[in-house]
Order: structure tokens, then sequence, then C-alpha cells
């Protein structure tokens, strides 16, 4: 097998901290090389400065490394995103094009880019939420992430540019801090239950939504980049299911660890955009494609998320 060089952008972000150790493991220490915007000391490998707004830069580094598939995770999330919305879509958008295009020009082989279940609008069947649905998003996010899917399929179906995409639900994980999601309240209840805090939700405690834990995800997405390409039915983005809940769900759970954990709930802005996402998600074609199946329910995952952010909260001091 010849040798692959894996370049990631947004490596310092939730999801980024976690696969870039994975694909350390996988394709070894010297073939991942992570970038962000801001240097990170703490990360054991090579490690460089990349704005992904920057074309030039971008190419520099892929010829420099010889690069042969990109993870691309630069984005701005669906909560943060509304403050600025066409800075997001500025963003979002120069960024992935700047990984197509690089990709096209230098041959890359594989690319990934993240969708998100905030592609989905309020017309959606809410249950088991099919593969193929209408796409009508009600946050500039979704919007970039739906024109990002279609821009994915282009480019494999124009150039032969081998795309691959996951419709990723709320990620849960208890290496990073909330990133500015809706669905940011579920690792944010964790880190307030370890440190003995109340917890005020801003979502409606009664608001399901679906979720992942990081593990699954990480699995999910290293899993369809190594599906032979023969089997990648979906070249927009695959629907991926982890678990669905509610805010009071999840602090029930909590509560059998922090019985006197206490919640409350304040709705905001982000209500609405998760009135608009769905309950549910259908990903029988992950399933069928690349044998996708989530490791993680409700129960495993809070005692590992318990157990590790305790762990941390522990060493840090």
């Amino acid at each position: 097998m010849l040798e692959e060089k894996i370049l990631i952008t947004g490596a310092g972000g939730q999801l980024g901290l976690v696969l870039r150790e994975r694909l350390q493991e996988k394709w070894g220490f010297d073939n991942v090389i992570a970038t962000d915007l801001k240097f990170d000391a703490n990360f054991n490998g090579h490690f460089e400065i990349l704005d992904a707004t920057d074309f030039e830069a971008m190419q520099k580094l892929v010829v420099k490394y010889k690069v042969t598939e990109i993870y691309h995770l630069v984005a701005v999330l669906s909560a943060k995103g509304e403050t600025y919305p066409l800075n997001t879509w500025d963003i979002n958008m120069k960024t992935f094009f700047n990984v197509l295009e690089v990709s096209r020009l230098q041959n890359v082989k594989k690319v990934f880019y993240p969708s998100s279940i905030a592609v989905f609008g309020p017309n959606v069947q809410r249950l088991k939420t099919p593969q193929f649905s209408n796409l009508t998003p009600t946050t500039v996010y979704g919007m970039s992430k739906v024109a990002g899917e279609n821009w994915a399929n282009y480019y494999f179906e124009k150039y032969g540019l081998d795309v691959r995409s996951l419709r990723y639900p709320g990620v849960i994980g208890y290496q990073s801090l909330p990133g500015g999601g809706t669905t940011d309240y579920a690792v944010d209840m964790f880190h307030k239950a370890i440190k003995n805090e109340d917890f005020e939700c801003f979502l409606d405690a009664d608001t399901i939504l679906p979720m992942i834990y990081m593990d699954d995800v990480i699995d999910a997405t290293i899993n369809l980049m190594d599906a032979p390409g023969q089997n990648i039915s979906v070249r927009t983005s695959y629907n991926l299911a982890g678990l669905s809940f509610s805010p009071k769900e999840l602090a029930t759970a909590v509560q059998k660890f922090y019985p006197n954990f206490s919640i409350s709930y304040k709705p905001d802005f982000r209500q609405k955009i998760a009135d608009s996402w769905p309950l549910t998600i259908d990903d029988n074609e992950a399933r069928l494609d690349w044998g996708w199946k989530p490791k993680f329910g409700l129960e495993e995952m809070t005692k590992v998320m318990i157990d590790n952010l305790k762990l941390k909260q522990f060493v840090n001091n």
C-alpha cells in the first residue's frame, strides 16, 4: 500500500482534536499534517498554521507534503453563524472551494467534507428523516452545508474527485468545550454537572435532537473514507444516526451520577433552529453501503463522558 499523506484543516476544533490523533494511529505519526489558524503547542506531530481562506497557502502545503487526502473541518457553526451570517457564508464556502480546487489541481485522491443535520428544514419528515429529503435549511450554516454537498457531487461528477461526506448529528465529546452549535447544550451540561454547578438550558426540556458520541463519529468518518469507491452510492452526503434525546432525558441520565444536579430551561433563538431539525435520522444507506453501526447509547455515552471529564478535572487540578 502506498503511503498516504493526510492534511486536516480546522484541526484545533472539537472534531479535529480527536480525528488527528486517530489518523496518526492509522497512517503513522509523520503522515498527518494538522493545520489551523493558531499554533497548537499541545499537538505532538506536524502542525502548520493555515488560513484555509488562503488558496495559495493551502496549495503550497499540499505540494510540500505531497498530500493524498484532505479532511476539511473548517466551519462556522449554526448558532454562532447566525450572528454574522454573510461572514459565515464566506468562510464556510470559500474554504471548501479552496479545498476542492487545490485537490483537483494537485491530484489529491480523497476529500472528506462534514455536512450536518442543519441541512434539513421544517418541511421534512422529522421522524426517521430519509436520506433523500427536501433540503430547505433555516440557518446560514445549513445553507452552506447544502451548497457544499452539491459542490461535492459536482466535483465528483465533473472531475472524478473522490469527495465523501457525512451529515453529522450533534457531536458529543469530552475533549473540548462547546463550540457554538445548537446541540452543544449537551456538552455544556456535562461540564456543569462535574463542577457541581446548576445548568440553564437554552432549549425546551422536551426538544429531541439527533446526537452522536465522539468515538462513533470518528469511526464513521474513517470507515467511510476506507470504503471502496464502488460502495459509495451517495455523493452529496450520507445521513448518519447515533442516538436521539431531549435535554430532560439527558439530565435524568446525568442525575444518576449526580443526584443533586439541577437544570432549568430558558429557550432562546436556538430553540427555533432546533425546531426545524429532525427528531431521528434514517441512515439506512450508510448501513448498507459501508456497514455503519453506532456503539454508544445514552447510558454508555453518559458514563464515558462523566468518567473522562472527572479525570481531566483531576489532572488539571
